[in-house]
C-alpha cells in the first residue's frame, strides 16, 4: 500500500504558482501591515475623525461597510479561485498529498475555538458568540513573513503553508456563512442563486465577455448581501463556480487569468482598505483589558491554540496511519509553520466585526492585533533559526 506523504515535494507548476503568490502577497502584507498601524494611530489621535470617515454614507453602505462587505468580497473571490484550483488540479486533487494539511488545518480551527470557549464559558462576564475569532490564519501575513524568514527552507513548507491557510479559509468561510449571517430573505437569495447559475453558465459554454460578468457579479454579491447571507460568501462562490482547466490550445484557464488579474488589487489594494477601516480601535482600559475573557480567550486562542491544533494534529496522524514526514523536513520546521499559523488578522477582524459591537470589539480587535504580532515575531525566530542552520549547511 502506498504511504501518504506529509509534505511532498510540490510539481514544478505548483512551485511556480506558490512562488508568485509569495511575490505578490508578501507586498500586499507589508502595505496592509502599514493600514492598520496607520488605523491605530489615527484612531487614538485625531479626534473622532477616524469613526466619522467609517460611519460616512456612500450609496446604501458606509465606508466601514464597503470595506467589510465590498472590499473583502474581492478577498474572498480570490480565495475562492485558489480553493477551486487546489482542489481540481493542486495539492488538495491528490487525497495522499492533501490529507494531513487538511487535518492540520481543521486541528488548527478546532483547538482554538474551544480554547476561547472554555476560558468565556468560565468566566462570569464571558462571551462565547466570538468563538470563531481565533481560527483563522491570514494567508497574506502569514506567506510575507515565512518569504521573508524562510528563504532556505525546504519548498514543502511553504506548500503546506499554503494549502493550510487556503483549507482554513474554507473552514471559516463556511462558519460565517452558518453562524454570523442574518435572518434570511428568500427572495433575495433566490435571485444570488440565479446569478451565480449564470455566472456557472458562463463558464460552461466558454462566454468570455467581462461587460456580462462584471454585472452578473455585482448582482451576485448585492443580493446575497441583500438576502442576510455575509456579501463575501457570494465571492468565495463565485470563485468556486470559475473554471480553472484550460482548454486545448488555452493560454490560461478564466481563473488562471483572474487571479493574474485580481491578486494585485486583493492583496495590495481591497485588504489594505479593509485594515484601514478595521483596526483602528481605541485603546482604553490599561490592564482591565488583560483581565477580559474576550481578550484572553483570542490571544491564548491565537498564540497557544493554533500552533498546538496544526502541529498536534499533524503529529497525530503521522503516529496514528501511514502518512509520514518528508526527509527533508524536521518536526521543528512544522511547529514554527504551525505558530505562524497563529497570525489571525484580516478574517479574525471581520469574524470580531461580526460577533461584537462597541468596546467588546474593540477589545477583540485588539487581541487579534496584539497575538498576530506575537505569533509572527516567534515564529520569526524558529524559523529564522532553522534557515541559517540549513544555508550554512548548503553552504
Amino acid at each position: 500500500m502506498r504511504r501518504l506523504r506529509f509534505l511532498p515535494d510540490p510539481t514544478s507548476s505548483d512551485g511556480t504558482f506558490v512562488s508568485d503568490i509569495l511575490r505578490k502577497e508578501t507586498v500586499g502584507g507589508a502595505i496592509a501591515l502599514l493600514a492598520a498601524a496607520v488605523a491605530v494611530v489615527w484612531a487614538n489621535t485625531f479626534d473622532h475623525s477616524y469613526e466619522t470617515l467609517r460611519h460616512f454614507d456612500i450609496g446604501p453602505l458606509n465606508v466601514e461597510q464597503w470595506a467589510a462587505d465590498g472590499a473583502l468580497t474581492l478577498f474572498f473571490f480570490v480565495a475562492g479561485l485558489e480553493l477551486k484550483r487546489e482542489f481540481v488540479i493542486g495539492s488538495l486533487s491528490r487525497v495522499a498529498d492533501a490529507i494531513v494539511p487538511v487535518v492540520a488545518a481543521a486541528c488548527g480551527v478546532a483547538v482554538p475555538a474551544l480554547i476561547y470557549l472554555a476560558i468565556n464559558l468560565a468566566h462570569p462576564e464571558g462571551h462565547p458568540v466570538g468563538w470563531a475569532i481565533p481560527s483563522a490564519t491570514d494567508i497574506a501575513f502569514a506567506l510575507a513573513v515565512l518569504a521573508v524568514v524562510g528563504s532556505a527552507l525546504p519548498p514543502q513548507l511553504r506548500a503546506f503553508l499554503l494549502t493550510l491557510a487556503v483549507v482554513d479559509d474554507l473552514i471559516v468561510i463556511v462558519i460565517i456563512a452558518a453562524f454570523y449571517s442574518g435572518t434570511l430573505s428568500f427572495a433575495p437569495l433566490g435571485f444570488a442563486v440565479l446569478c451565480l447559475i449564470a455566472w456557472t453558465l458562463l463558464q460552461r459554454f466558454r462566454i468570455n465577455l467581462w461587460w456580462l460578468a462584471v454585472p452578473i457579479a455585482i448582482a451576485a454579491w448585492w443580493f446575497t448581501h441583500e438576502s442576510g447571507i455575509h456579501a463575501t460568501i457570494a465571492g468565495v462562490a463565485l470563485g468556486l463556480l470559475t473554471r480553472v482547466r484550460r482548454d486545448e490550445g488555452e493560454d490560461a484557464s478564466p481563473a488562471e487569468s483572474l487571479e493574474h488579474r485580481l491578486v494585485p488589487l486583493s492583496s495590495g489594494v481591497a485588504v489594505p482598505f479593509f485594515a484601514l477601516m478595521s483596526a483602528g480601535v481605541v485603546i482604553t482600559g490599561g490592564t482591565d483589558l488583560l483581565r477580559d475573557p474576550v481578550v484572553i480567550g483570542v490571544l491564548l486562542g491565537l498564540v497557544i491554540g493554533k500552533p498546538l491544533g496544526v502541529f498536534g494534529g499533524s503529529w497525530l496522524l503521522c503516529r496514528l496511519t501511514r502518512a509520514e514526514i518528508d526527509d527533508d523536513v524536521l518536526w521543528r520546521d512544522v511547529l514554527g509553520v504551525a505558530i505562524l499559523a497563529g497570525v489571525g488578522f484580516t478574517v479574525s477582524l471581520l469574524v470580531s466585526d461580526l460577533s461584537f459591537a462597541g468596546a467588546e470589539r474593540d477589545a477583540a480587535k485588539a487581541a487579534v492585533l496584539v497575538a498576530s504580532v506575537i505569533a509572527a515575531v516567534v515564529a520569526a525566530v524558529v524559523l529564522r533559526r532553522r534557515n541559517q542552520i540549513r544555508r550554512a549547511a548548503v553552504v
